[in-house]
């Protein structure tokens, strides 16, 4: 296939073309050093033509089986039918053994084939351990540069991946009826990070119900040192649709109190050096970040570059300059 210029590539994925979008997405996935620089110029059109600034981001996240992809699929539907542009990015697990993966999350994600407006990908985990592939981040860009709504859906997480939380402007993390008592939801760290929670599969009853007091018993004793507000706790079924319609609105509230109270670029701009200093961490381990000035160093050089307007490509590339010196 015909490899197009980066900047006809990024005019084509903003005018919505599935298979531009699709493309741009691969090329930023793509880790071969001779691919780098096209990767940033691609990067940098979108930045300069795209809608990241007004995009809103949605990481979802929780244990296999919650009913993670079916609640996106009406997540999305609600959204289309406000009239806005919806792109996924589903990470499914890679197999150890094998290193493949099935990439079968979207097979439950319902799209109409003719609805230029929504854009679904999924992508392998690749092993990498925090819920999240290597790429997420750089994939990310592309689809906020290109849809109004971009959803994040993690592999099927335990007790401690809680990467999306560096890509998403609002983290849901999703729970099902049975999952544990409130000693579990304590012990389990991703219960701290998630800015709009939902026990989905409402329609079993009273041991939804149940489920939604533990969840709120054990918020209350894990943010009652803090003194940190209770997030807003949503109950969901994703197949019969009950209560998706508030959980969208809590999602937009969410979104819209950041824009309003001009939260949301340094909140961005925070988890986006988290991210790539957990990337320089991966790539050059514990002496690599020794040598470029210690963890707290690594992170403010990065911001330092993202603020200026670096890609992710290029802040990691000159984070490394010099490390063999």
């Amino acid at each position: 296939m015909t490899e197009l210029d980066p900047t006809e590539l990024a005019a084509r994925a903003l005018g919505r073309d599935p298979a531009s979008v699709a493309r741009a997405i691969s090329l930023v996935e793509d880790r071969r050093v001779e691919s780098e620089p096209r990767a940033v110029a691609l990067l940098r059109a979108f930045a300069a033509r795209g809608r990241a600034g007004s995009c809103q981001r949605v990481g979802i996240t929780g244990p296999p089986g919650v009913g993670k992809s079916t609640l996106v699929s009406a997540l999305i539907r609600g959204w289309r039918g406000a009239g806005r542009t919806v792109g996924a990015l589903c990470v499914d697990p890679s197999s150890p053994r094998s290193g493949g993966a099935l990439l079968g999350d979207r097979a439950r994600i319902e799209l109409d084939a003719a609805d230029d407006g929504v854009f679904v990908r999924s992508m392998a985990s690749g092993g990498q351990l925090g819920g999240l592939a290597r790429a997420a981040g750089a994939a990310v860009d592309v689809l906020s540069a290109v849809y109004d709504v971009v959803l994040i859906e993690t592999v099927g997480v335990g007790q401690s991946e809680t990467d999306v939380e560096h890509v998403a402007d609002t983290v849901l993390l999703v729970v099902q009826p049975a999952s544990g008592d409130v000693l579990q939801f304590i012990k389990a760290g991703i219960v701290e990070i998630p800015d709009v929670l939902a026990v989905n599969k409402a329609d079993l009853g009273a041991v939804a119900e149940r489920a939604v007091a533990e969840l709120r018993g054990a918020l209350r004793l894990s943010l009652e040192q803090s003194g940190e507000a209770l997030p807003p706790l949503c109950s969901t079924s994703a197949t019969t649709g009950a209560g998706v319609d508030e959980l969208r609105a809590t999602l937009d509230g969410h979104f819209a109190a950041l824009v309003a109270d001009g939260r949301l670029a340094g909140r961005r701009l925070g988890k986006s050096a988290a991210w790539a200093a957990r990337l320089f961490a991966q790539r050059h381990g514990e002496i690599g970040v020794e040598r470029a000035g210690g963890a707290p160093a690594l992170r403010a050089a990065l911001e330092r570059e993202l603020a200026a307007g670096a890609t992710l490509v290029e802040a990691l590339r000159d984070a490394a300059r010099g490390l063999d010196g």
